[in-house]
């Protein structure tokens, strides 16, 4: 399924690159493990095979940041706002990692964003663009 070289998205991290695969026991089983080097920053990350998504449909995702959200989400308070996104980008979608990113910057141009939600977009534009990165096959 996955070789030593291929691209993959993780959740909250961004693109990578596998670097191995070993095996390792979880609850008594033996699980496949990809050992990543995420493109952005020094950090690895050791994730079972069955829960690493790919995607690369940089057209979808541009259409997903052009358009103007429906609703978001005004009256609600920023931490239940940030507790919302927070879990949208758990999710490992790309396009609701770009849904976070498009909802947060219009936010931001129409009032002041909380620290925290300023937080969550930078950290939703460095997972789309490493993953971006690793579409185009571009290195930092």
């Amino acid at each position: 399924m996955f070789a030593v070289g291929d691209k993959v998205v993780y959740p909250m991290h961004g693109a990578g690159v596998v670097k191995t695969i070993e095996k390792r026991e979880r609850d008594g089983q033996s699980v496949d493990y990809l050992i990543l080097a995420m493109l952005l920053g020094e950090m690895k990350v050791m994730v079972p095979v069955d829960s690493v998504i790919e995607n690369d449909d940089i057209d979808a995702v541009e259409k997903v940041l052009e358009e103007r959200p429906d609703n978001y989400n005004k009256a609600i308070t920023w931490n239940r706002r940030f507790n919302m996104y927070l879990e949208k980008m758990k999710s490992g979608n790309v396009f609701e990692v770009a849904d976070v990113i498009r909802t947060l910057q219009v936010q931001e141009n129409e009032k002041k964003l909380s620290t925290g939600e300023r937080r969550l977009l930078g950290t939703a534009r460095q997972i789309l663009i490493s993953e971006v990165m690793l579409v185009k096959n571009a290195e930092q």
